[in-house]
């Protein structure tokens, strides 16, 4: 191989070697800082290839994407020096390059860090002005919109844009979660108890009405069929007086008959005087037996 290729070869790889050292890429979920021998030259890079100087600029890219910080749960006090656990996240991104590279350096982690001491001071402050039931139930919302106009604010010192903060869940510590269900146990027994009571005076109230309409409707039934009953005995002993009033004679020994049926159908003992009229028509045509 001559001299001249060997040169050519040599010069094709150096260039390879510097070209590669003098371009670089942004992709479009990144944004990039210029830096030239520690300063900051330029950050409004677009998305595509770009060149820059070998071993002079030095380039740094960041996520550009809306990022997540979870605050590790911290440990907070109400208006009433109660203690509660709030658990909480906060969503943000970069948005100043060149402010947020002159606050951290451009390190992430220690951005996140001063992000989290931030929340954790707002939060401070806010549960601190109030009550419990009211950070768990009542201003929670509230909470948040205040603690997320506040950190938007101070984040703008490190270039940071805050989108949102959201209170993932708001818990008492064991011991005194531990009272607080003892309390609820003990109000919702008292709240059982107290429906019982009105439940078991309403079903009192119910079966005491429903036997006295029984008893009404037991009389009432008792008093129509004893005026039915009195009607037709009523009738019976009008047709009967009707129909005997035609031959009484007749009438006396039908009675008759059906006596002697029933007082000699028994095994029973019967004294009785023999010219009584109990035995009229035993006699014969004289009187006599």
């Amino acid at each position: 191989m001559s001299t001249n290729k060997m040169f050519g070869i040599l010069a094709l790889v150096a260039t390879l070697f510097l070209g590669s050292f003098s371009m670089f890429i942004v992709y479009e979920w990144e944004r990039a800082v210029l830096l030239q021998l520690g300063e900051i030259v330029r950050t409004d890079f677009k998305p595509g290839l770009h060149f820059k100087w070998p071993f002079i600029n030095n380039v740094r890219k960041f996520d550009a994407r809306i990022l997540t910080l979870d605050v590790e749960p911290e440990r907070f006090l109400t208006s009433e020096k109660k203690n509660v656990i709030v658990d909480s996240f906060v969503k943000w991104r970069i948005d100043d390059l060149t402010r947020f590279y002159t606050a951290v350096l451009g390190d992430e982690a220690q951005a996140r860090q001063r992000l989290d001491q931030i929340i954790k001071d707002g939060m401070r402050g806010e549960f601190s002005k109030r009550s419990l039931t009211e950070v768990v139930s009542g201003e929670r919302t509230q909470i948040m919109n205040v603690l997320t106009g506040s950190a938007a604010q101070q984040a703008k010192d490190l270039g940071i844009s805050v989108i949102d903060v959201r209170i993932k869940r708001i818990d008492l510590p064991a011991d005194v979660n531990s009272a607080v269900y003892r309390r609820m146990e003990a109000e919702r027994t008292r709240v059982a108890k107290d429906f019982r009571s009105r439940g078991f005076e309403a079903s009192e109230r119910i079966r005491a009405d429903a036997d006295r309409q029984r008893q009404v409707i037991l009389a009432e039934a008792y008093r129509d069929s004893e005026q039915v009953r009195g009607e037709g005995d009523a009738q019976a002993a009008d047709i009967y007086a009707k129909a005997f009033s035609k031959n009484a004679e007749f009438y006396a020994l039908y009675r008759s008959l059906n006596a002697y049926r029933e007082a000699f159908g028994k095994q029973d003992l019967l004294v009785i005087e023999p010219d009584s009229e109990f035995f009229e028509y035993f006699k014969d045509g004289k009187g006599k037996n």
